[in-house]
């Protein structure tokens, strides 16, 4: 039997992680290991851990008393590199946002998103993918697309390949854009895997983000 998915709540809000909590508590397959109202006192929770104790999962709120969840990320990932880690957020901090994308968050959602949108984004990131909120995809790329020049395209990114990243943007998962391009998932996963290849990225966000910079994406372009 699978174990549970082992879930750390970094928020300073006691009205929001009471919402988290209970929806957690009632999921089956998921287990909200710890809280903390800051990233300093999480971190030090994470020093000398048992692993049992470990997350799978670290729900991470950007803006936070003390050290900001941009900020301790890169500790994060230091302290438990096998936990990956989904930003909540209100989308309202554009340069944080990418950022946080750039050093490795495998998840970004809204913290307006439903239980169902919320619950589906830990299983996908557990499962090795990664949650970008169709909202958040579209914030990023809008913002990208009126602040940042783009860049020559080196990279040999093939039409297929750039189909499944134009959807990776708009926030589809893997077995959505098998279904919207008529191939399988597994022919998907290799597409995917090769564009983080290519890329040097590990997850969608970042592949958005790199692709953009580097003048192989352009938001807006219908493929379909």
């Amino acid at each position: 039997m699978k174990n549970n998915i082992r879930i750390m709540l970094v928020e300073d809000h006691p009205e929001y992680r009471e919402v988290v909590e209970m929806a957690l508590n009632k999921e089956p397959g998921m287990q909200l290991l710890s809280q903390f109202g800051t990233a300093e006192r999480a971190l030090r929770s994470m020093q000398n851990c048992p692993r049992t104790e470990i997350p799978d999962i670290i729900l991470l709120d950007l803006k936070l008393p003390g050290m900001p969840g941009l900020d301790s990320i890169r500790w994060f990932k230091e302290y438990v590199p096998d936990s990956r880690i989904i930003i909540l957020t209100q989308s309202e901090r554009e340069a944080d946002i990418l950022q946080a994308i750039i050093r490795g968050a495998s998840g970004y959602l809204l913290k307006s998103s439903s239980l169902n949108q919320f619950k589906e984004g830990i299983r996908t990131v557990s499962n090795g993918g990664a949650a970008l909120d169709a909202g958040v995809a579209k914030f990023v790329l809008e913002t990208l697309k009126s602040t940042l020049p783009q860049k020559k395209n080196n990279r040999e990114i093939t039409e297929r390949e750039m189909e499944v990243l134009t959807l990776l943007a708009q926030g589809l998962v893997k077995k959505e854009i098998a279904n919207q391009l008529g191939i399988s998932t597994t022919t998907v996963v290799t597409h995917v895997a090769h564009i983080y290849e290519k890329l040097h990225v590990q997850n969608a966000p970042a592949a958005v983000a790199k692709a953009f910079l580097m003048g192989i994406y352009t938001p807006g372009k219908d493929l379909f």
